[in-house]
């Protein structure tokens, strides 16, 4: 048996439980054959793998707050450090009553190999909570953090582990994070979080970052096919943080998007996502309804309730942007079926599973994975420690013009390294190959630790 196959089998006799994990280490494991073949060996000796998929800690603990009713609430909350090997842990913040250990596994597997790809020295890590938003008052929110951040503060710092916003957790929710970890450790150390507000060292252009960095990359991908945004259309899904940065961007560059879904169902807009629409994206984020429906409403546009986009509706490039395993076997199947694109840009964290993007990519797509695609979210929230830990901040414009760069050289890493080990225009493995080089590098040198 390889020494790949030897940990998946390991993996899966471990973590049995945890499915959105297991599909990670497998799709990631599996891209890297050509690299672990060639000194299979050594790596076995110094259990190198074995080490590559176990978080070097997890914490777990519980987070009791108070409605305003005066109901005492307990939820759960994580904190998942999976690699330090090129840098202090770095990753998101979820709040989502989904969310749990695979989840987080899942997210901060990934999370190192896409901290690799910028550039930057961070390595990966992913935490959060099972607690719900929704329909929670301001006040409600700010307790919860405080509690959150009350046993937070002990695993985090700017030098050890850096955490930002995600699903669920956006800048309101850092500020009330940091507000407490700040009165706790007594000092101002802000780079101990990312994603804070201007006012108190958040990086100019870090709400834009992840859509704005996908769109980039999504250029020079185009770029590559010898086409170019100007005239193309777009079907995404949600209609978040990160979906309103990739449709502003896309249409500043001359693109359209047409299709926008929410857990309700998708809409379809021929005039285009454009001026005023952009605007309301934020306002439906930020009413916490989750209804995409309301944007049918407003705007007069055709409403498919319980539907997804893809396949159903016609666009040049599908970016999924809003969850994990969004587009099945059945979904991919209709998109190559639907026969007018073959390009799928994913800007969710594994947006689609194992079995739509093998069905895909034996049908000739190109594929752009999210590690390497998302990546623009985290590379400004680095910059962000930057600046903090130089006293400094830097103009929107310098800010977007480092992330333009960063994804540049993240597409021709990727490229670069999938022609190395033989699988040229495959974009995921060649993802999964430059982060890993440089993970197991740095890995080996230090030791078996």
């Amino acid at each position: 048996m390889s020494y790949v196959d030897e940990v998946l089998a390991s993996v899966a006799a471990k973590d049995p439980n945890e499915p959105e994990f297991q599909q990670v280490v497998k799709e990631v494991l599996e891209s890297l054959r050509p690299l672990i073949e060639a000194k299979e060996d050594h790596y076995r000796q110094i259990a190198l793998l074995e080490r590559l998929v176990e978080p070097e800690k997890i914490a777990t603990f519980r987070v009791p707050w108070v409605d305003d009713n005066g109901h005492a609430h307990v939820n759960r909350g994580w904190r998942v450090q999976f690699s330090s090997a090129i840098g202090p842990y770095k990753g998101g913040l979820r709040f989502h009553p989904s969310v749990n250990l695979s989840i987080l596994k899942f997210l901060g597997f990934e999370q190192m190999f896409k901290n690799s790809l910028t550039g930057l020295p961070i390595g990966g890590g992913k935490g959060g909570s099972d607690f719900d938003p929704k329909g929670r008052s301001e006040g409600e929110i700010m307790r919860f953090c405080q509690s959150f951040a009350t046993e937070l503060y002990r695993y985090i710092g700017p030098d050890l582990d850096s955490p930002a916003g995600d699903l669920g957790c956006g800048a309101k929710e850092i500020g009330y994070i940091f507000g407490q970890y700040k009165r706790i450790v007594g000092e101002y150390k802000n780079a101990s979080l990312t994603g804070k507000g201007i006012p108190y060292g958040g990086s100019a252009g870090r709400n834009q970052a992840t859509g704005f960095g996908a769109v980039y990359f999504a250029e020079e991908l185009l770029a590559s096919l010898g086409k170019k945004i100007e005239g193309t259309t777009f079907a995404l899904s949600g209609f978040g943080n990160v979906t309103w940065g990739v449709a502003c961007k896309v249409v500043e560059l001359g693109g359209k998007v047409v299709a926008l879904s929410g857990p309700d169902g998708y809409v379809y807009d021929p005039d285009g996502v454009t001026g005023e629409k952009l605007d309301y994206l934020v306002e439906m984020r930020d009413s916490l309804r989750d209804r995409v429906q309301d944007y049918a409403d407003k705007y007069g546009v055709t409403f498919y309730p319980g539907q997804k986009p893809w396949g159903r509706v016609k666009a040049d490039i599908y970016m999924p942007c809003a969850t994990q395993n969004d587009i099945h076997l059945e979904d991919a199947e209709r998109m190559v079926a639907e026969g007018h694109s073959t390009i799928l840009i994913e800007v969710a964290n594994m947006p689609s599973t194992t079995e739509a993007v093998e069905y895909l990519a034996k049908n000739r797509w190109t594929i752009a994975p999210s590690k390497a695609v998302n990546a623009g979210g985290v590379s400004v929230s680095a910059l962000e420690m930057s600046q903090n830990a130089m006293k400094l901040s830097w103009t929107a414009e310098e800010v977007d013009e480092k992330l333009h760069e960063i994804m540049h050289n993240i597409f021709k890493n990727i490229s670069e390294a999938a022609a190395k080990y033989g699988k040229p225009g495959d974009l995921i493995a060649g993802a999964n190959l430059a982060s890993a080089q440089k993970i197991l590098a740095a890995m080996e040198m230090q030791g078996i630790v």
